[in-house]
């Protein structure tokens, strides 16, 4: 008698614990609207989760209803004309989002001042101090960077979370149903697909845009961008 109480009592513990963990684990349902500077709905909105896109849209409305893991830290708005706004969740499950008129990602037409590095998101250039998302730079300036072999092995070396293999570039491990999923490569604006007569010398700075900052390339930049610059040459 005393062992079946016994047995009892652990499966009783096992199946609170299962419970307790499987409570923990349950998605979080957040809801909210997006609103333009004039207080107008913004349509067909993409919503972001930890700097990553997600199936979910605006409606008509303005509205959205996305659920999310626990562990989810920020939630994104990303509209290709306005920019991207985010914010911590914190336990929010409302969260409202108003873009300003000049949008997240206000270009600049003037000079940066010192301190203010200005970086090229592939369709404009802001302050660094305003990105609000994952974008890394590499500056190519100096002989220092003629000692790479070639640019994907410079591209492999100076830039983090980044993996070459031959003419593929891809950034954060990116994947999707069919496995790894390049980044898109720009080069002077232009998107390319390959880079392999560009030496090392002749590149004036290498950006790595993860997440939402290649969101700006729509589907195109799912596995992030690869952003070049190169350095003019005099006739």
């Amino acid at each position: 008698m005393k062992i079946k109480t016994f047995i009892f009592v652990i499966l009783a513990l096992a199946l609170a614990v299962s419970a307790e963990a499987q409570k923990g684990n349950k998605k979080i349902v957040i809801t909210g609207t997006v609103v333009d500077a004039l207080k107008q709905p913004v349509v067909n909105a993409i919503v972001m989760i930890d700097g990553e896109n997600t199936s979910s849209v605006t409606n008509s409305e303005g509205k959205f209803r996305i659920r999310v893991s626990p562990s989810a830290t920020r939630i994104g708005i990303f509209t290709f004309t306005s920019g991207i706004v985010d914010q911590a969740i914190e336990g929010r499950t409302e969260i409202n989002f108003q873009f300003s008129k000049s949008g997240t990602n206000k270009v600049e037409a003037e000079a940066a001042s010192p301190g203010d590095e200005s970086i090229n998101t592939g369709y404009a250039h802001v302050k660094a101090k305003d990105v609000l998302t994952n974008i890394s730079k590499t500056d190519g300036s100096g002989t220092k960077y003629y000692k790479y072999k070639d640019i994907y092995d410079m591209i492999q070396r100076t830039s983090a979370g980044v993996r070459v293999n031959g003419d593929n570039i891809v950034i954060q491990d990116a994947k999707d149903f069919f496995g790894s999923v390049a980044a898109l490569i720009v080069v002077d604006g232009v998107p390319v697909t390959t880079i392999a007569n560009i030496p090392p010398s002749m590149v004036e700075s290498i950006e790595i845009l993860k997440g939402t900052a290649a969101a700006i390339y729509g589907s195109r930049g799912f596995g992030g961008a690869v952003v070049i610059k190169t350095k003019k040459t005099l006739d």
